[in-house]
């Protein structure tokens, strides 16, 4: 199994208060990897930094990238997204759309998802959800 990390994750790593490489060497067994919308999510936070923030955000951000598997959204994802989507709107327990689409890449490769927001992917059956 695997493990995809949630973008709360990898910020909690920049910022400090998650030692995000050592939970990840503890865990020596496992790969790690983030899905598409991550990399835009994360992305937009570079893009949304101060002048003074920039460099140094977008450093650490493309180190983690150059090391993580990013997971593609493929037809295939799409799908698994579209069934979890419908799902999660007819018993009207919908989250963000995009925690959907990590949780469907998830749920795809059979990996858990590494998060601090446990709440948004609780409604999901069948995934696992791990807090570093």
């Amino acid at each position: 199994m695997g493990i995809i990390l949630d973008t709360d994750v990898i910020i909690a790593g920049e910022r400090g208060t998650l030692a995000l490489e050592n939970w990840m060497a503890s865990r020596p067994d496992e790969v790690f990897a983030v899905a598409t919308i991550t990399v835009a999510e994360l992305m937009h936070g570079v893009e949304r930094a101060t002048a003074a923030h920039r460099a140094k955000r977008q450093s650490y951000i493309e180190n983690i990238l150059s090391v993580i598997r990013i997971i593609p959204y493929l037809d295939s994802t799409a799908r698994r997204h579209a069934q979890l989507w419908a799902r999660l709107e007819a018993k009207g327990q919908m989250i963000g759309d995009y925690d959907m689409l990590i949780a469907a890449t998830a749920l795809e490769h059979g990996a858990a998802v590494a998060t601090f927001n446990k709440k948004h992917f609780a409604a999901i059956p069948g995934l696992k959800v791990l807090e570093p």
